[in-house]
């Protein structure tokens, strides 16, 4: 089940962010004030082949795939994680997970989230 993480850093000039968690799937929201959802980003199917479906108002979805940063078998410091183009989306699956973790989550937020999450195409 996912958890809100209490006291997210915020950066001066951007959204409030909201950061919603569990071991295998995290929700990030951006809100304005008046805590109206302006985009989000879920990151799923953490920690062995890591996604991110993103959804900004205004400019629709991206679905990445997670280059985690690290570097087996070197002695290199780990790297920013960063997104990478990734194509396939399986809307079912995703949104039945998200349907399950996201029971804890205020009703209106979680409802949002996965009528978004349903309507990827």
């Amino acid at each position: 089940m996912m958890y809100e993480i209490r006291n997210v850093q915020q950066h001066k000039g951007e959204s409030k962010r909201r950061w919603f968690f569990d071991r295998e799937i995290d929700l990030t929201i951006w809100v304005d004030d008046k805590d109206r959802i302006l985009g989000f980003q879920l990151s799923y199917d953490r920690p062995l082949s890591p996604h991110a479906l993103t959804w900004i108002e205004g400019k629709g979805f991206f679905h990445n795939s997670v280059d985690d940063g690290e570097n087996p078998g070197t002695f290199a410091r780990k790297g920013i994680p960063i997104l990478l183009p990734d194509g396939e989306f399986d809307t079912d699956r995703v949104s039945e997970i998200f349907k399950e973790k996201s029971k804890n989550l205020d009703a209106e937020i979680a409802q949002f989230v996965y009528e978004k999450i349903r309507s990827y195409s």
